[in-house]
């Protein structure tokens, strides 16, 4: 079968292939004496009763747990029984089983061969294998696909999304967007120079604008300032918001639907079937124009493109497309929020970024590039110490595929192993004074004065099931925090906000900052 893009076709084909790099043998644990460890009965942990198991535990007004707060659920376990926690009796789901030892996390990523299992989101799994098999088929993604589907899958797409030259080419159009929004911001703010108290949705929509360019070659009209309500764009908000934050819910809390359509599963396949409809209006879209667009060089093909080259079914692009809108809009929405905040109430962290910004662009119109990008030491550094601190994802996981010895005891296969990255990341144990912020440990100039365990804090994962948009993701929050701080201050004088978990770990509240121009 022939591609439908025979140019960008020929023009990757002529791409230098990168060489293979050597792979050092990890130590198995699962090759130590298993006869010799203790029992899985007797791993601490809430005991369950008959019938109920622990579900109980996680409902409305009977249960002890909040399970919209995952987060202090997490740190309640490690504080009650230490650093290896099983959650068991869990309707229609295995055991969980809560790891609080980087050292432990460390062997197991280590361990894991081509196509480690992570449980995520088996409703989404639900949805793309069973209610909507007829337009996923074979082809279900990287997002809540497991197996040889997704090795396949992601095979296919990784080389040209995590090629750095696929990501310089979005520096400047993801920076048009983000001028753009800065001047929206400025346009949106009131008399005491404040952002609305629905801030977070407008960096949503910043969010989208920069993902729709990545993937589907297009400007959405997010920013517009004339977007009413219920404009698609913020539809398609709306409906990744509502798909990621009843997650949780849906897992733990009213976990039924595995059984019989509950109201809940039910709202979720609507906004889901909303989702994708609404979403490959627009992918369509941007398929029809690549067919007639002319390519003369492989630096100016799109990553929609480099896929398109070498795939000759554009399913592929379009499942990518709904796989990057659907997890990336709330996930890097979640992460400005917090770094944002941070930023606006820590000021001599900011002014110690602005002065970096200063030294490296004393044109604040200056365009940004690789060059000047690299040279952003502390900024990136920030970003990562954020990211330790309030991990905006609390946890990463796996489903083990063999019997393995944890902290030892022996875990048998098919158990859920929880990685609690915002524990973890702040333990003394792992980390070098935990409780203190200082951005300086994540940077080469001063790594050797502070202690960090390389497992303690992952807010992308690890190995092959390592964030696939993880380079744009940085490119986009360190173009926003490049161009909006070397221009602006940020201040907040409100109340202190809280952090807590919808899908992601962000503050809970309005984001109220204040933004003023810097003097030159």
């Amino acid at each position: 079968m022939t591609s439908k893009f025979p140019q960008a076709a020929k023009i990757v084909k002529n791409i230098t292939r990168s060489r293979s790099q050597s792979v050092t043998p990890a130590f198995c644990p699962h090759l130590e004496n298993l006869n010799d460890a203790k029992p899985y009965s007797e791993i601490p942990g809430p005991k369950p009763i008959p019938i109920l198991g622990n579900t109980w535990r996680l409902l409305p007004i009977i249960g002890q747990y909040d399970v919209s707060d995952v987060a202090k659920l997490s740190e309640l376990f490690y504080k009650e029984y230490g650093k290896i926690v099983k959650l068991s009796g869990l309707v229609g789901r295995p055991d969980l089983l809560f790891i609080y030892d980087a050292n432990e996390i460390e062997k197991i990523y280590r361990q894991e061969g081509p196509t480690p299992f992570r449980p995520s989101m088996p409703c989404l799994v639900r949805y793309k294998s069973v209610v909507r098999k007829d337009f996923f088929g074979d082809v279900g993604g990287v997002v809540g696909v497991h197996g040889e589907p997704w090795r396949k899958f992601r095979s296919t797409v990784q080389k040209p999304i995590l090629q750095v030259q696929t990501v310089k080419k979005y520096i400047e159009p993801i920076e048009n967007v983000t001028n753009y929004f800065i001047q929206r911001m400025m346009e949106m703010k009131n008399e005491d120079n404040e952002m609305p108290s629905d801030f977070d949705n407008e960096i949503h929509k910043w969010a989208l604008e920069c993902i729709g360019r990545v993937s589907l070659d297009a400007r959405l009209g997010c920013l517009d300032p004339n977007l009413p309500p219920d404009s698609e764009p913020q539809k398609i908000i709306e409906a990744a918001k509502y798909a990621l934050r009843n997650v949780a819910i849906l897992e733990l809390k009213f976990p039924f639907w595995r059984y019989f359509p509950t109201s809940l599963w039910t709202r979720y396949v609507q906004n889901m079937d909303y989702f994708v409809e609404i979403c490959m209006k627009h992918i369509d879209a941007a398929m029809e124009r690549l067919k007639s667009k002319t390519v003369l060089d492989e630096k100016d093909l799109s990553l929609v493109e480099r896929i398109l080259a070498n795939e000759p079914d554009p399913k592929t692009a379009y499942i990518l497309a709904l796989d990057l809108i659907l997890v990336g809009i709330d996930t890097i929405s979640m992460a400005v929020c917090s770094i944002l905040y941070q930023l606006a109430t820590r000021p001599e962290q900011q002014e110690k970024m602005y002065q970096e910004l200063k030294r490296i662009m004393p044109d604040p119109n200056t365009p940004l590039n690789t060059k000047l990008l690299d040279q952003m030491d502390f900024l990136k550094a920030f970003v990562k110490e954020v990211l330790r601190v309030y991990s905006t994802v609390i946890g990463n996981g796996r489903t083990l595929q063999q019997d393995t010895i944890i902290h030892g005891y022996k875990i048998p296969k098919g158990v859920q192993v929880v990685f609690p990255t915002l524990i973890t990341g702040s333990m003394e144990e792992f980390v070098s004074q935990p409780n203190e912020f200082i951005p300086e440990r994540w940077m080469k100039k001063s790594a050797s004065d502070y202690k960090i365990h390389p497992f303690a804090s992952l807010p992308y994962g690890y190995g092959a099931r390592m964030c696939l948009g993880r380079r744009f993701a940085d490119l986009e929050i360190q173009v926003l925090l490049a161009k909006l701080i070397r221009s602006y201050k940020l201040e907040y004088h409100h109340e202190p906000l809280e952090y807590k978990v919808t899908f992601m770990y962000a503050p809970d509240g309005a984001l109220r900052f204040k933004v003023i121009k810097r003097e030159e």
